[in-house]
């Protein structure tokens, strides 16, 4: 074949390859905008319910206290028991380290679709846990939020938490609790969670129905349930009506919260205006800069992008199994997601590219 036809094609390849990846940042920039008016509204409801939720918990835990005088919640109305089991498979129920005092952390979020960020963020707080604090973690959940949160690119509660267990199954530590996704009102409809009352349902699983985690010296003690989430949410906290003062009080000072920094984010900015629960946040700092998305993963799959190597093979293979977040034939998507099996160079959405 003559080589300026050759070199014509391949022009014209890379000029496609260039436009999609073109239309891809333009897409990822609208999804973000949108994606940041969603997180606002969810702050609003969460505020909102935080009002509702407060008053009832009051009424159910006031004769329902530890010795040490704090609440903890009783069985939350409206989840059927028999469809609920709380996970403590994996929970570590003795330390092996002296003096240090038992750590859950706990992220909440949409997971749809998990990341290999959702899953890095619990090992760097594992690291920093060790090397800069008493705590020992015990063991990491997720929670992924209630299908009442309407979220755009939001999959069925069913799915997001099948993928995030198939995500983790290999993690001696990390599990998924699908409280949130069961949560339901009287009807039987979905309700959402606010943040608090998740803390909540953990503190109390653990430490009231477990009694704690066992210590090396053979005594029962009350772990420490955190938070543990990105820098975003932190400045969420800091703008000034976004958040509930008795939300705040209940995540930040009951709880406490492990926060990875991201780039873009004034982190110190935000911890200015929360001030006095400084010394129930740590920050940890992100040496290798990660910023996978399932946002992005989602616009990948509708722009017939290979998403491989975004997130962990078995949500890659549940998604095609699935057909979530996609448009267009099976047949057509289950090429894109899995790309060519023959050898030979590839485009950017994993296709063989023909000379």
């Amino acid at each position: 074949m003559d080589p300026a036809i050759i070199a014509a094609r391949d022009n014209v390849i890379r000029a496609e390859v260039a436009e999609r990846e073109a239309e891809c940042i333009l897409m990822a920039a609208r999804e973000n905008l949108l994606e940041a008016r969603e997180h606002a509204l969810r702050l609003e409801l969460e505020a909102s319910a935080a009002n509702q939720a407060q008053t009832m918990f009051n009424t159910l835990t006031s004769h329902n206290t530890t010795a040490s005088g704090t609440a903890t919640p009783v069985a939350v109305s409206g989840v059927p028991t028999e469809a609920y089991t709380f996970p403590v498979d994996k929970l570590k129920r003795r330390q092996t380290r002296p003096g240090k005092t038992p750590l859950v952390l706990v992220a909440c979020g949409s997971f749809s679709p998990i990341t290999f960020l959702h899953m890095r963020m619990f090992e760097m707080a594992s690291d920093f846990v060790r090397f800069n604090t008493d705590f020992e973690v015990c063991a990491g959940y997720l929670s992924p939020v209630s299908d009442a949160y309407k979220k755009a690119g939001l999959a069925p509660g069913r799915h997001r938490v099948e993928m995030c267990s198939r995500a983790i199954e290999s993690s001696p530590w990390l599990m998924v609790d699908p409280f949130e996704t069961v949560n339901c009102n009287e009807k039987g409809e979905p309700e959402y969670v606010p943040t608090a009352k998740v803390l909540r349902h953990f503190d109390h699983e653990i430490n009231t129905v477990l009694g704690g985690i066992e210590g090396t010296d053979g005594k029962m003690h009350k772990a420490k349930i955190a938070l543990l989430a990105g820098a975003d949410l932190v400045m969420s906290m800091g703008e000034p009506g976004l958040w509930s003062p008795i939300d705040l009080g209940v995540i930040l000072g009951q709880y406490g919260a492990f926060i990875v920094e991201r780039s873009g984010t004034d982190i110190e900015l935000a911890l200015s205006t929360l001030k006095q629960y400084e010394n129930n946040i740590w920050v940890i700092g992100q040496v290798i800069q990660n910023d996978i998305s399932s946002t992005k993963v989602r616009l990948f799959l509708k722009k017939d992008l290979s998403v491989r190597y975004l997130i962990p093979d078995p949500v890659v293979e549940y998604i095609n199994e699935h057909h979530l977040y996609q448009e267009g034939p099976p047949k057509e998507k289950q090429e894109k997601i899995n790309g060519s099996k023959d050898p030979g160079p590839e485009s950017s959405n994993g296709k063989l590219i023909k000379g």
